[in-house]
């Protein structure tokens, strides 16, 4: 991959304009849109396009607490955008509409945290959408701090923030660039990020999950490659390769998922037992200390069942086999 080469992760939630924000910077039609309160992106999507002269990959993802996804999709839909990001993204683009700052706006910020941690930000740049939303003469930076809860994102950040309207915004008629125009906005955001790389000393965001699954790709494309007569380009094995890891992944996922709720389960039966047994012999205080043990119990619990179950869904063929093998394996133990 050439040095200027970029990947950017397009992060936010339904409706705040991600495939919109990703046809803006291509300045072409490439995903698809939609106008209503629902999501139209359900699975994640991956393209890459020539941008000031150099290439640009935009990975778009199901919008967090998407209305039409059920949450096991958006899980798989998670682990699609894992393997297209397994390589490492340079950046990601945290959308938010230029509007009161939400309990929900701050749950996607959660949600981000607990996928891909911390470190996250360091990587990570605010762009705001709607920006004619903004009043007469009012910056960004000026209504971001209008909100804590905005303006802590905002330092996690780094301090970096744009703003961009996929309406409004054309400059169609080839008018001179503002900064309340598309083009100028575009450069300056590519050139923040730029800015940001050199400062993360050029090196991509990655996690040992991540390292994980390009170490899986990279086998499963060796193992293409042996079994191939040739006729494929490295670009074709590799996205064969992905594909067959997300199969895996997925039912990986389905047994794990089992296994823990199960594991909770039987963590939260010991749990009503000692609570009942506290009550009985010394009230209140015995009580909420059994109901702390009990916690942790379930705790416990749950993380086995969740190696039971990826233990369990070891040569399943699809994702309900797995979660049946994993079901199995709870009924046996409980007849044991």
């Amino acid at each position: 991959m050439d040095e200027s080469d970029r990947t950017i992760v397009i992060l936010g939630k339904t409706g705040v304009g991600k495939s919109s924000v990703a046809n803006t910077i291509f300045g072409e039609e490439v995903f698809n849109i939609n106008d209503t309160a629902n999501s139209e992106t359900s699975t994640c999507q991956a393209e890459a396009r020539f941008v000031n002269g150099r290439s640009i990959t935009l990975i778009d993802t199901p919008g967090f607490f998407d209305t039409n996804t059920p949450a096991e999709g958006l899980k798989s839909e998670i682990i699609r955008c894992i393997i297209e990001c397994a390589l490492g993204p340079h950046a990601f683009l945290i959308l938010l509409k230029v509007e009161k700052f939400t309990e929900q706006e701050q749950a996607v910020i959660r949600t981000i945290d607990e996928y891909f941690s911390e470190e996250v930000f360091k990587y990570a740049t605010v762009l705001f959408t709607h920006g004619d939303q903004l009043k007469k003469g009012q910056t960004v930076e000026e209504f971001f701090h209008q909100n804590q809860h905005a303006s802590d994102l905002l330092k996690k950040c780094g301090g970096r923030c744009h703003v961009i309207d996929n309406k409004y915004w054309k400059n169609k008629n080839n008018e001179q660039e503002d900064d309340r125009s598309n083009p100028f906005q575009v450069k300056e955001l590519l050139k923040t990020i730029d800015e940001m790389v050199k400062a993360n000393k050029g090196s991509c965001y990655t996690n040992e999950m991540l390292q994980a699954v390009e170490e899986e790709i990279q086998q499963e494309v060796e193992e293409l490659i042996r079994q191939s007569s040739g006729t494929l380009t490295r670009a074709e094995v590799r996205e064969q390769a992905k594909d067959r890891v997300f199969n895996r992944l997925t039912i990986k996922l389905a047994g794990i998922a089992t296994g823990v709720l199960l594991g909770a389960l039987f963590g939260a039966t010991k749990m009503v037992g000692k609570v009942l047994l506290a009550l009985a012999l010394g009230g209140a205080p015995a009580a909420a200390a059994a109901a702390v043990r009990g916690a942790v119990d379930v705790a416990v619990e749950a993380v086995k069942g969740g190696v039971a179950g990826y233990n369990a869904s070891k040569g399943a063929a699809t994702a309900r086999e797995a979660a049946e093998r994993t079901a199995k394996h709870f009924k046996d133990r409980m007849h044991r």
